[in-house]
């Protein structure tokens, strides 16, 4: 039996977890370090994989990728759920999904990311880093967060903790969800707005909300239109949220005053992409869930679930 940990771009999987309880039964363990180039390529790595470990939404599984690899037995994801992957393919094959979660599972560490990304912009932090290094000294003035208000597209775990935050800082929260009720933000301190709203009063808006039909595009040429010049757009959730093309023209134009963010359209992001020379942005390579901390709690899950299902009792099983 063989089993393909993927997408491990630092080369940390193995030494994340004991893996001896899959060898000492005889488990090939096959550990994928790059992208997969194409779909081919997919299809090809892992022909004679029964188990796949896959890292939440970095390799699709789609149907017509599913329906080739008829070995497949087992997906796992970080997390759990996982918009790539095709559930309803899945079940008709008979792969067992399942996922990890638990304490540790990455909700804090993209919620810090996000203040990281925040503050960076309001302190131009990555610009004067990059000129110090160059010997240069104070150019620029920069903005305190204090005082102004923090928006928060989608108020669930994540926005929450977010929010909690600000609220530390003295900032003002306002927040709007499709399913957001006033009572339910203003247990947690947050006044709930309409989306236009949203957009016209937020001094730092932060995207918070599950990739899904309902949300891919959401903030388009039209909301971010909406927004103060002097407004910073924060994205940690999903790429395909945010109109890349409306914020780029938006920061060049000078009718948005800067964005931070962590995911994209299509990751990795290509190496010509105009984002890369984008002004006014402070970016980083998804990595809202990449900590020691939370890795340290997901790939030992990967072998329990493994060990599990192996011995019949699947657990942590997505949509059984």
């Amino acid at each position: 039996m063989r089993v393909s940990i993927l997408d491990d771009y630092q080369g940390i999987a193995l030494d994340m977890a004991d893996w001896s309880p899959l060898r000492d039964r005889g488990i090939e363990i096959a550990v994928e370090r790059f992208p997969f180039a194409d779909e081919a390529d997919v299809v090809r790595s892992l022909a004679d994989s029964e188990i796949v470990c896959a890292m939440r939404e970095r390799t699709a599984f789609p149907k017509h990728i599913v329906d080739r690899l008829p070995k497949l037995k087992l997906l796992i994801t970080t997390g759990m759920r996982n918009a790539s992957f095709d559930m309803e393919a899945l079940k008709a094959r008979g792969v067992t999904v399942c996922g990890t979660g638990g304490p540790g599972g990455g909700n804090e560490d993209t919620a810090e990311l996000a203040w990281g990304l925040i503050l960076g912009a309001m302190r131009r932090i990555a610009e004067d880093h990059a000129f110090m290094r160059q010997g240069g000294w104070q150019t620029r003035v920069g903005h305190r967060v204090a005082g102004k208000t923090i928006g928060l597209l989608g108020l669930g775990r994540l926005g929450s903790a977010v929010a909690r935050v600000g609220l530390a800082f003295e900032m003002k929260a306002i927040a709007w969800s499709q399913n957001l009720t006033a009572e339910a933000a203003a247990a947690k301190g947050v006044e709930r707005v309409e989306k236009d709203e949203l957009f016209r009063r937020s001094d730092v808006l932060s995207v918070h909300l599950v990739l899904s039909p309902r949300s891919r595009g959401l903030v388009g040429a039209r909301e971010i239109g909406l927004m103060k010049k002097s407004a910073v757009l924060v994205n940690t959730s999903r790429g395909p949220i945010v109109d890349t093309d409306a914020m780029i023209a938006a920061l060049k134009e000078g009718r948005l005053a800067y964005a931070g963010v962590d995911v994209y359209d299509k990751e990795p992001l290509p190496i010509d992409h105009p984002l890369r020379s984008c002004p006014n942005v402070i970016m980083t390579p998804h990595i809202g869930y990449v900590t020691d901390e939370n890795y340290r709690s997901s790939f030992p899950q990967y072998v329990e679930n493994i060990v599990a299902f192996l011995d019949g009792k699947s657990q942590r099983v997505i949509g059984g």
